[in-house]
C-alpha cells in the first residue's frame, strides 16, 4: 500500500471527482455518512455531542456530519472558529444546509466564546485535515489546548487537527484524540511512536475513492502487505540439497552474552538456511554444541579462514564491543565480499569507525534501533527526521537499512517500506537477535538485501502476532518467535 503525500491525497480526490463523476460536495458527503455510521456502531450518539470546525473541506465534513445526526434526530452543537473570512465553497454550501435545520451553532471568535466541555460528551474534531502544512498558533492553538483539557470522548475526522502527515508535529499543539477516522488508507503520520499519543485508535473508512489512482503515481513509502512478502518467497524444490540454501556464517556471543547466539542461530535455522557455523568464544561453544547439534561450532579468532566460502555473514548480537572484536569486524569488512547483516555491537563498533562503511560489502544489511542508527549517523531530533536520513543515506551507500520500531522501516535504493506485522510482546531483550538470525538466513539463500528485509521484518512481526494464540504480549519470549516463524512461512504459503 502506498503512503500518499498530502497533494497525492488531493489529486485523488480530484481524480475520483472527473473519473466518476461526481461533485465534490457529494464526496463530502460520502466521508461525513462514513463517520456518521462508524459513530453510530460505537454506541456514541447516546452522548452530548460537540462539534469543532474549521473553514476547510475537514470543517465542512464536521458540519455535514452534524446535519446528518440531526436528521438521526440528534443535537450535535456545532463550534466554528471563526476569522472573519468565508470557508472554502463545500464549507459553505454544508454550511447553508445545516442553518436550515438548526440554530445552535456558534462562532468562535475568541477564547472567551470557547464552550464549556463536560467528561461525558463526545467531542467531534474537524477543525484541521491533512491540507495543514505549519504548526497551528494563536486562536488555532488555544481552541486545541482548550479541548485537550477536557475529559471528553475525542474523536477526530481524518487526522487529529495539528498533526502533519510528512513532518513531525514534536512540541505543536496538536488535539489528543481517543479515535481518528481516516479516509481511504493510511497516513505516514500514523506510523510514527512520537504521534502515538495524540491520533488514538484508528479507523480507516472507505468513502469510494477511486481504487486505479494509487496505481498511476509514484511515492517515496510504502506499507509492506502480505502480498508482496508472499511473492518474494522462493519456492523450494524437491531435489533441493542444503548447499541449495546457502552456508552462514554468525558470529555472535560473548562471555554472558551466549543466549543472543543461541536465539539468533536457532531464528537462523528456522528460517531455511542450508548450513549454519557459529562463531564464538572457546569458553562457551560447548554451551552451543548442546543447545543447538544442528550447528556447526568455531572457536572465536581474529583471522576467520575461508570466509568467502560462505554465502552470508551475521555478524554483531552479543558479540562484544572491545579490542578484539573490532579487529574481527575489520577483518571481515576488508576481506569478505558477499552480503553481510549488521546489527547490535558491531553497529557500536562501526559507530566509532565511521570511515569502515565504506568497506561494507554490496547488498549488506544494517539494522539498528533508534538510538544505534543515532549513534551511527548523527543524532536525529525526531522520527520523521531519523526516517528521512535513512533513505538518503540508501541512496548513498549500497546497502540496506531496516530501521527498528513498532512500524519498522526498511530503506533501500532512495526508497521506504513501513512494516505492521508484530507487537508490543517484541519489546523485549532477544527480539533483536532473532530478527537478526531470520535475515542471515535469507541472505544467505540468495534474496537481494532488499527483499530478504521485507521479508525478515514481515515475517518476524508476524511470528510475533501468531505466537499470540498461545501467549500474550506481557508472556511473550523471543523462544516464542522462533517456534512460530513456521507458522508464518506457512501463512504466507495459505
Amino acid at each position: 500500500m502506498k503512503l500518499l503525500s498530502p497533494d497525492q491525497l488531493r489529486q485523488w480526490d480530484n481524480f475520483t471527482i472527473k473519473q466518476e463523476p461526481i461533485a465534490s460536495i457529494d464526496l463530502m458527503e460520502r466521508a461525513a455518512i462514513a463517520c456518521v455510521e462508524w459513530i453510530n456502531a460505537r454506541g456514541f450518539e447516546n452522548r452530548p455531542i460537540k462539534i469543532f470546525c474549521g473553514k476547510g473541506n475537514n470543517g465542512g465534513d464536521g458540519l455535514a456530519i452534524a446535519r446528518l445526526l440531526l436528521q438521526q434526530g440528534l443535537h450535535p452543537t456545532t463550534c466554528i472558529l471563526e476569522f472573519g473570512k468565508p470557508g472554502t465553497e463545500d464549507f459553505q454550501k454544508n454550511l447553508q444546509r445545516l442553518h436550515k435545520r438548526t440554530t445552535d451553532i456558534h462562532f468562535l471568535q475568541s477564547k472567551e466564546f470557547f464552550p464549556v466541555i463536560n467528561e461525558n460528551e463526545l467531542v467531534i474534531d474537524a477543525l484541521f485535515g491533512f491540507g495543514l502544512n505549519r504548526p497551528l498558533d494563536g486562536l488555532n492553538e488555544d481552541l486545541v489546548k482548550h479541548i485537550n483539557l477536557s475529559k471528553a470522548t475525542i474523536v477526530s475526522i481524518d487526522m487529529p487537527s495539528g498533526m502533519l502527515i510528512d513532518e513531525s508535529c514534536k512540541d505543536h499543539a496538536v488535539v489528543c484524540a481517543d479515535h481518528s477516522l481516516t479516509f481511504q488508507r493510511l497516513k505516514r503520520c500514523f506510523l510514527m511512536a512520537e504521534n502515538a499519543d495524540w491520533f488514538g485508535e484508528i479507523s480507516i473508512l472507505d468513502i469510494g475513492l477511486n481504487k486505479a489512482f494509487p496505481e498511476t503515481i509514484d511515492t517515496a513509502f510504502t506499507i509492506i502487505s502480505q502480498t508482496l512478502v508472499r511473492s518474494l518467497v522462493q519456492p523450494r524444490k524437491p531435489f533441493s540439497h542444503k548447499g541449495s540454501f546457502g552456508h552462514a556464517l554468525l558470529l555472535a556471543g560473548n562471555k554472558g552474552k551466549v543466549g543472543a547466539a543461541i536465539l539468533a542461530a536457532k531464528a537462523c535455522l528456522r528460517s531455511g538456511v542450508g548450513v549454519l557455523t557459529v562463531n564464538v568464544p572457546k569458553a562457551v561453544s560447548s554451551i552451543m554444541y548442546a543447545s543447538l547439534p544442528e550447528t556447526m561450532v568455531m572457536a572465536r579468532e581474529e583471522n576467520i579462514p575461508f570466509l568467502n566460502a560462505y554465502k552470508s555473514i551475521g555478524i554483531g548480537p552479543g558479540f562484544g564491543v572491545g579490542p578484539g572484536s573490532e579487529k574481527i569486524l575489520l577483518h571481515i569488512l576488508t576481506h569478505y565480499s558477499s552480503p553481510l547483516l549488521i546489527d547490535a555491537d558491531a553497529l557500536t563498533i562501526l559507530s566509532t569507525h565511521k570511515d569502515w562503511l565504506q568497506n561494507i560489502p554490496a547488498g549488506s544489511i544494517l539494522s539498528p534501533h533508534p538510538k544505534e542508527f543515532d549513534r551511527l549517523f548523527g543524532d536525529c531530533a525526531n522520527d520523521f527526521e531519523r526516517a528521512d536520513k535513512a533513505i538518503a543515506l540508501s541512496k548513498k551507500y549500497p546497502f540496506t537499512l531496516i530501521v527498528k520500531g513498532h512500524h519498522t522501516l526498511v530503506a533501500a535504493e532512495g526508497k521506504g517500506w513501513y512494516n505492521l506485522t508484530g507487537n508490543a510482546g517484541l519489546a523485549k531483550a532477544g527480539s533483536g537477535d532473532t530478527l537478526s538470525g531470520i535475515l542471515t538466513a535469507l541472505l544467505a539463500q540468495q534474496y537481494t538485501s532488499l527483499h530478504a528485509a521485507i521479508m525478515g521484518v514481515y515475517l518476524h512481526g508476524l511470528a510475533a502476532d501468531l505466537a499470540l494464540n498461545v501467549q500474550t504480549e506481557e508472556s511473550l519470549l523471543a523462544t516464542d518467535v522462533i517456534d512460530h516463524i513456521g507458522a508464518a512461512f506457512r501463512e504466507l504459503r495459505s
